[in-house]
Formats: C-alpha cells, structure tokens, sequence
C-alpha cells in the first residue's frame, strides 16, 4: 500500500492576485521596450501582452504615462540601493571607487533593457517620463552627496560643493553606461576596458575636484 500525501494549494489573495497582474504589466512593458521607444507603446498592446483586457488596465495604472514613472521607478531605485550598498563598506576612495564601478557594471549587464529605455527616454519622448529620470538622478547624486562626507579630506566641504561633486561622478557613470551599451555582446576585452576607464575617471574626479577647491 502506497500513502498518498494530500498537498493543499493555498488560495491566492485578492492583493496578490493585483500584484501579480501589476507586475505582469511591467514585465510586458519592458518586452516591448527592447524594440521601440516608450512614446511607441500602446495601452491596448502592453495589455495584450499582459493576457488582460485593455479595460482591465486602469485597476493598476491611471494612464501610460504612470506605468512609464512606474518602469524608471523600478529600473533606478534597485540601482540606487545597490550602489548605495558598495559605495558605504569601504573607507577609501579607492575601494569605494572600484566596487562602484563593478557593481554599475554587473546590473548594466543584467539590465540592458533598463538602461536602454533611461538613456534613450531622458532627454526625449514622454515629459513625465523623462521628469521622473531627472528626480531620481538627483536622488541619485543626494545620496552620494551625504556619504562623501564619510571620506577623508571631504567633511569639512560645504554642501554645495559636495553636491557639485556628486553631479560630477553621476555624469561620468551615465557615460560609462552608454559605452557599455553601445559595447560589442560578450566582449570581454571590451568591457574590461570600459572598466578601466570608468574607474580612471572617477579618480580623476576624486584628485581634481579637491585641488581645484583649494585654488
């Protein structure tokens, strides 16, 4: 005789059930980003090819232009919090330069749609969409601002100089992203050297910035 073990399938929430469909938007969103630019999309066309009703869609998004703040939403703060995360173990701008760079390298790698749709979706196409890149670059470039206070030589700067040198290293990794964009697919040599002067790059920043300061 063979026991038989009964599995119970727990019933899906009302919420989950939202969310899931939420993300399914999204998802389809970004599938029909690798081939065209936001401006291109659709309502009707994201829906389909969610599986949902065009109708259906305004359960979770109040226009395009949302779900369009929605992808940058998604696709920077991720970014955000990993770089965050890098930049903060080390105490030397030499390591926190390096794991900046690895970490921007490694998501830019894994998230080539994302970045696509940032750097093309910046300065053209939907307003909104292009406003809601520009606030989370300056969150972006907020956030560096306060941990380089952490650093050496750096706490005694005033606010405004910081910020300018945090506009200037998130203006020189965008470049390091579209290099590695526009790079050959799996060119190691390539990506290697688009490290290397990434990170040549930010230490110039980090030498001039101070020398200039002092002049």
């Amino acid at each position: 005789m063979v026991d038989t073990v009964n599995t119970v399938t727990e019933p899906v929430s009302r919420q989950e059930r939202k969310q899931r469909t939420r993300q399914s938007l999204l998802d389809a969103a970004w599938e029909l980003l690798a081939v065209r630019s936001f401006d291109a999309l659709s309502l009707r066309e994201v829906a389909k090819r969610a599986g949902i009703v065009p109708t259906a869609f305004y359960r979770h998004f109040s226009s395009m232009e949302e779900l369009g703040v929605t992808l940058v939403e998604q696709s920077m703060r991720t970014l955000r919090g990993m770089i965050r995360e890098a930049r903060t173990r080390p105490t030397q701008p030499s390591e926190m330069i390096r794991a900046s760079v690895h970490t921007l390298y490694e998501h830019v790698r894994a998230h080539k749609d994302h970045f696509r749709f940032l750097t093309r979706e910046r300065y053209g196409g939907n307003e909104q969409v292009a406003r809601a890149i520009a606030v989370e670059l300056k969150l972006f470039s907020s956030e560096l601002a306060i941990d380089l206070v952490r650093l050496e030589g750096l706490r005694e700067w005033n606010t405004d100089d910081l910020h300018m040198m945090a506009d200037l290293i998130v203006t020189a990794m965008l470049a390091t992203v579209l290099e590695l964009l526009e790079a050959r697919p799996r060119d190691n040599e390539a990506d290697q050297a688009i490290k290397l002067v990434a990170e040549k790059r930010l230490r110039l920043i980090f030498l001039g910035v101070p020398h200039w300061r002092s002049s």
